[in-house]
């Protein structure tokens, strides 16, 4: 099976760019996630209290940067067609969990900023440059964005699980091309 050779979307694959942009963002979902459960087990006097924030805000920025990237991409290339033995219940279950991982993912993003910047301080990105802060929108905006960051993030990585899981079992149990796709796979005609 040979490997994906363009940058751009085909009507059947995946290109690089959408490919690299999935995982960068899968891994990145996936470290981030536990770091964040680090944090809340962090004190004032732990030595970490000040750098595992720091570094999970950074992260976060970047991500948020990746993740607009990817959505004009996405935006920008056509998506290949769905895979034909797909029926249409798959093809709108798929569709739906996309839309619900882009917009869960863009909450965790937006939550993340509103409870660092909630301070009226901006956030430091590895001390490169600084992402000013908005003024403090609502009352206790710390507060409930950390509670709409939390139940964000937690369904973001459920939902991820099951899209892998679906996407093992597209390879395993259905033994079509769902995960070729993702991987830079291409079935040869």
């Amino acid at each position: 099976m040979p490997m994906v050779n363009t940058l751009t979307n085909q009507t059947d694959t995946y290109g690089w760019g959408a490919i690299a942009l999935h995982w960068i963002v899968a891994l990145a979902v996936i470290g981030m996630y536990p770091l964040g459960w680090y944090i809340d087990t962090l004190t004032y006097y732990d030595p970490e209290y000040r750098t595992i924030p720091h570094i999970h805000k950074s992260i976060g920025l970047i991500l948020a940067a990746v993740v607009g990237i990817r959505i004009v991409w996405r935006l920008a290339n056509k998506t290949p067609s769905a895979i034909a033995t797909h029926s249409p219940l798959v093809r709108l279950g798929a569709h739906a969990a996309h839309i619900a991982l882009y917009t869960l993912i863009l909450t965790v993003l937006a939550s993340g900023y509103l409870i660092s910047t909630a301070d009226g301080r901006g956030i430091e990105v590895f001390n490169w440059f600084m992402v000013p802060a908005i003024p403090e929108l609502i009352e206790h905006q710390e507060d409930i964005a950390g509670s709409v960051h939390w139940y964000a993030a937690t369904s973001l990585v459920i939902l991820a699980g099951l899209h892998a899981v679906a996407a093992l079992k597209h390879h395993f149990i259905d033994k079509d091309e769902t995960l070729n796709r993702m991987l830079g796979k291409q079935e040869t005609p």
